[in-house]
């Protein structure tokens, strides 16, 4: 009998399309229910909670910013927005630092752009380090340049920059990238080798199609896919891709640039067919996420719950590797924990079939 695979190892052969000896697994969640599972177990930490739920949750590593210096990476006033009943809240921008500006001189005149310099990334490499030393896989560094410029300009002004103030768009692009790549770079810098995933990412999906077409995509963001995904991979670093929404329609462009791993698979939304997704890209792209946190997880039972999982290890596992269960995005605040373990314990089960 082969010796069961560490929690890393199970993670980098779904990333690699090599057999695993049970599905892979993950975690997303915000604090609130991160919190509620961490008391239900007497653990204080994410590697006490992983090792708890018996799951391969990729840790993620990170720089500290310097004391004094800004308010988060881009200088955004946050707003802590209450969720109904008191199940937690969001934080959200209460303004975007360069949404009134017309022109690129008024913004090199107001608005100071992020630097390397801003970060310690002392700690780099301890914090891999730990991380591979209880055998669990790590994910360093992040560049969404969508998102970034929805945070500094709002997703509107972001969609009229694109269609009538190119020359705006592209140098504001520009900016966003110059430090969002540095910054990985460093991360990865001070990992030595250590880090196995890092983020080249984005926002262009809605809840029933892309935010924008894939010409516009290639337009704005094209360059930067090449260019970032040939700097991770430099490092040893697969690529992961987050985006959310029903963005079927961009994964041949996302596999052509390069990535290696698509997360979150909201299949419930238009244009998904996850066995058609298997068919087609499963042999270049691992998946992962798939388990439903609109609907299912929050407010579905057991039952639904052991369905979903069925489903998306019916669809996306059938050769017994390239796919990573997880739920969609972050489990919400008000999920019941039942339905959290019910997740695990049935992609275990289940995947031994």
């Amino acid at each position: 009998m082969k010796p069961e695979m560490t929690h890393r190892e199970r993670i980098l052969a779904a990333i690699n399309h090599q057999p695993c000896d049970r599905v892979s697994t993950d975690y997303w969640g915000v604090a609130e229910i991160t919190q509620k599972l961490m008391r239900l177990y007497g653990v204080t930490d994410m590697l006490g909670l992983a090792k708890s739920l018996d799951i391969d949750k990729i840790m993620g590593v990170d720089p500290v910013m310097k004391p004094g210096e800004r308010r988060g990476m881009w200088d955004i006033e946050m707003k802590k927005i209450p969720l109904p009943g008191g199940a937690g809240y969001y934080d959200e921008p209460v303004s975007h630092p360069l949404a009134d500006y017309e022109t690129i001189d008024e913004i090199e005149a107001n608005y100071v752009w992020p630097t390397t310099d801003m970060f310690d990334y002392s700690t780099i490499r301890e914090q891999c380090e730990l991380y591979h030393k209880e055998n669990f896989a790590v994910e360093g560094g992040y560049i969404s340049l969508s998102y970034f410029y929805e945070m500094v300009r709002g997703t509107e002004q972001m969609l009229i920059d694109f269609a009538a103030e190119e020359e705006l768009a592209e140098y504001i692009l520009f900016k966003l990238n110059e430090f969002a790549a540095a910054h990985t770079k460093r991360i990865l810098e001070e990992a030595g080798g250590l880090v196995d995933i890092t983020q080249v990412t984005d926002d262009f999906g809605t809840q029933s199609s892309l935010i924008m077409g894939e010409a516009m995509i290639e337009r704005y963001f094209g360059k930067y896919y090449e260019s970032n995904i040939a700097m991770a991979k430099s490092y040893g670093a697969k690529v992961f891709h987050h985006d959310d929404g029903a963005i079927t329609g961009i994964i041949p462009w996302l596999e052509e640039k390069g990535c290696q791993i698509l997360n979150p698979l909201q299949w419930h939304l238009p244009g998904w067919d996850l066995s058609e997704l298997k068919r087609k890209f499963g042999d270049k792209l691992c998946f992962h996420g798939g388990i439903d946190n609109q609907e299912v997880l929050p407010f579905g039972d057991e039952k639904k719950v052991k369905a979903e999982v069925e489903a998306c290890i019916d669809a996306l596992y059938t050769d017994k590797t390239g796919f990573i269960l997880a739920p969609c995005h972050n489990v919400q605040a008000i999920t019941p924990v039942e339905n959290i373990l019910a997740m695990y314990k049935h992609a275990r089960e289940y995947a031994k079939q």
